[in-house]
């Protein structure tokens, strides 16, 4: 039930965050929701962590650092710490309401920065998806329905919130003109984590996001190889470590490094390293 104030009705949940919490590096503060009064506004003031507010209807006006602009229905913006903000209320044929969540951390203007808020300019128009508004609804009820903390709790609310912040996140293909070498080496990355898995060069298209064509076009001419000679490259290295550094047999890293057979692996080793795994382990023994 929301308490009425001299601007607004509204709902004031807090949250004291535990070890387990700070270890995640993002952590819920605050939260809440309201419906404006027409006489609404806040500030100037600052405050000391990053909160987030979504526009669920009417119209409000934000000031930051000399600048201001009119925010509606399914907008968003954020303040900042350490930064002078004030918002009010405007005209509109429904009062403003709005819910909040406020959160603090080291990764906290990380993530902001990635959804697109910074202090430049804090705020996104039209950002209020349906998957928003879903996980902040969900933050907000569970910090509500919190009798105390607890380690279920704080993990809980931990993974909700980074929920929040994937919804808000806006994946995209690399762009034409994008920096080719710095997704190509994501995909290297890729590439170097789940060669072993025995992925395929779809499959690392699909993770780069274009088709699988193009990349190994854009691929073979950043890298020097084709992506198949580079996976391939990947998994005989580590099938040489492993032949020098344990005693797995020759089936067990075979299998280990994704091949279906210990026949097709000796095979493709054979043509890497132009021997045998069994004469590459007697060599160094």
């Amino acid at each position: 039930m929301m308490q009425e104030y001299d601007y607004e009705f509204a709902d004031f949940i807090y949250y004291t965050p535990g070890d387990l919490d700070k270890e995640g590096r993002i952590w819920p503060v605050r939260a809440g929701s309201s419906i404006a009064k027409p006489n609404y506004k806040v500030g100037p003031k600052r405050i000391e962590c990053y909160s987030l507010h979504f526009v669920q209807e009417g119209r409000v006006r934000l000031e930051y650092e000399g600048n201001q602009v009119e925010l509606q229905k399914d907008d968003l913006f954020c303040l900042f710490p350490g930064r002078t903000y004030s918002y009010d209320m405007l005209p509109s044929g429904k009062p403003l309401q709005m819910s909040w969540l406020a959160v603090d951390g080291e990764r906290a203007l990380g993530l902001l920065e990635l959804a697109g808020l910074t202090q430049e300019k804090p705020f996104r128009k039209k950002a209020v998806s349906p998957g928003v508004r879903v996980s902040a609804d969900r933050i907000i009820h569970t910090l509500a329905s919190a009798k105390r903390w607890s380690p279920a709790g704080a993990l809980e609310l931990q993974s909700l919130v980074y929920a929040l912040f994937a919804e808000l996140i806006t994946e995209t293909a690399p762009a034409p003109d994008a920096d080719l070498a710095e997704w190509i080496h994501e995909c290297m990355n890729y590439m170097d984590l789940h060669a072993s898995e025995g992925i395929s060069v779809q499959q690392v298209a699909d993770f780069a996001g274009v088709h699988r064509s193009y990349f190994t076009h854009v691929f073979t001419s950043q890298a020097g190889m084709p992506p198949m000679k580079y996976i391939q490259k990947i998994r005989m290295e580590k099938a040489r470590q492993l032949l020098i550094d344990t005693d797995a047999t020759v089936t067990e890293i075979a299998l280990s490094l994704g091949y279906p057979s210990l026949y097709t692996f000796t095979r493709a080793f054979k043509i890497y390293f132009k021997e045998s795994p069994q004469a590459l382990r007697r060599m160094i023994n």
